[in-house]
């Protein structure tokens, strides 16, 4: 279909790699230090009962500001790293998709190896759900991927919060915004990312205090969990980009883009620090009190911030990200900086 496929792609005029839009390399390194606030009492609880985040025993706040907050941003993040590939891909070879679902089944690899360690893995999710629904969406043209995106994401709140359908629908989200072009202008404005910001949160505040006060029954309170989560995850990102525009910026890519441009090998190499600090701490991970699961993250977020900072002046990308990029074009690209 000649003319979908055009919606998709720009094709460079040389097979290079695309440029990196920093912005979202900021956003991703953001929501990776949330998911491992997150994911620390799980991790720590591996041969345990399999949990799914913060419970209880940790102070309210915290688990308020950050359980259903973070993997909306991955998931869309995805969602939009999936379709520049595909834009890129289209420019770069004569059967893009195939370079796409390749670069999927990799994923599941990595994801259900991950899974024999933890198993809260979600790129396997992430892997089955691309090639389900994120693939085959390539075909269809920008509004009808637009609309089905805001029918999962509407289907999955009535629903409760249902997982896969919500990271399908942020998955066809986050392409839409590059079908529609705007990715690539998510630089260029300080007013329009402060103004959604500003509706999200006056919409969002409600809910989040239904959250920490209303006597709702289980069926109701998943929703608002979700409503919640989904739109602080979306203030967050406003928030982000507007202290982009700020002197800030240099400081936010200083902290955060390194970590974002590793977020794959980071993201497994915490499973396997945060088991080895719950290992040596011992007791209940989630009888851990809110400041010492903070401590954790710091710890682990310093290490990791060290190691991409100075991997990176020497690499163009993480180990994981470029095996991984080596299985999704079938060659071997440059790892040394020139």
């Amino acid at each position: 279909m000649p003319a979908n496929t055009s919606q998709i792609a720009s094709p460079p005029t040389t097979p290079t790699a695309r440029a990196r839009i920093d912005a979202l390399d900021v956003v991703r390194g953001f929501a990776l230090c949330g998911i491992l606030v997150v994911n620390i009492p799980p991790i720590a609880s591996i041969g345990g009962p399999v949990t799914t985040g913060l419970s209880g025993s940790s102070e309210d706040w915290l688990g308020l500001l950050t359980v259903h907050r973070f993997f909306p941003i991955f998931s869309l993040l995805f969602g939009i790293g999936f379709a520049l590939q595909m834009r890129s891909a289209a420019g770069r070879v004569p059967r893009p998709r195939l370079v796409l679902a390749r670069r999927l089944l990799v994923l599941l690899g990595i994801g259900v190896l991950h899974f024999l360690v933890w198993p809260g893995d979600i790129l396997t999710t992430y892997a089955v759900v691309g090639l389900a629904v994120l693939l085959p969406a390539t075909w269809l043209p920008r509004w009808a991927g637009a609309g089905l995106a805001a029918a999962l994401i509407a289907t999955s709140l009535v629903l409760g919060g249902d997982r896969l359908v919500l990271v399908a629908g942020l998955f066809l989200l986050g392409a839409a915004l590059v079908r529609y072009g705007v990715v690539d202008r998510i630089e260029r404005s300080t007013r329009v990312p402060l103004v959604l910001g500003l509706v999200l949160t006056a919409v969002a505040a409600p809910l989040v205090w239904a959250q920490v006060d209303a006597d709702l029954g289980d069926v109701l309170f998943g929703r608002v969990v979700n409503a919640a989560g989904l739109l602080l995850a979306g203030v967050y990102i406003c928030a982000v980009l507007v202290l982009l525009r700020t002197p800030l910026r240099t400081v936010l890519h200083t902290a955060f883009a390194p970590l974002g441009r590793m977020a794959l090998t980071n993201y497994l190499t915490a499973t396997l620090l945060v088991g080895a600090i719950g290992l040596a701490i011992g007791g209940s991970p989630h009888d851990w009190p809110a400041a010492q699961v903070l401590l954790i993250a710091a710890a682990v977020l310093i290490v990791q911030w060290l190691w991409s900072t100075l991997w990176l002046r020497r690499f163009r990308f993480g180990p994981v990200e470029w095996l991984w990029r080596w299985a999704t074009w079938a060659r071997r690209p440059a790892l040394r900086r020139s």
